[in-house]
């Protein structure tokens, strides 16, 4: 089941990664920009707390499916 759920989670990263993209390039290009101008540690401290964030919402959820 692990392999299952590793392709699920690249899969639907995947597909939220391109809706932005599809549906609205020309903010996806502004995104981009604004990107540049973030220094690093701020965009590291940002993924940062994205990736906390995902990895407790992860353990709420399976937590709470029995998983």
């Amino acid at each position: 089941m692990a392999w299952y759920d590793f392709f699920t989670a690249i899969a639907l990263m995947l597909i939220f990664e391109g809706i932005l993209p599809f549906l609205n390039p020309d903010r996806y290009r502004k995104m981009l920009e604004m990107m540049e101008k973030i220094s690093n540690n701020h965009l590291r401290t940002m993924g940062l707390i994205v990736t906390v964030v995902g990895v407790v919402l992860l353990t709420l959820v399976r937590a709470g499916s029995g998983s």
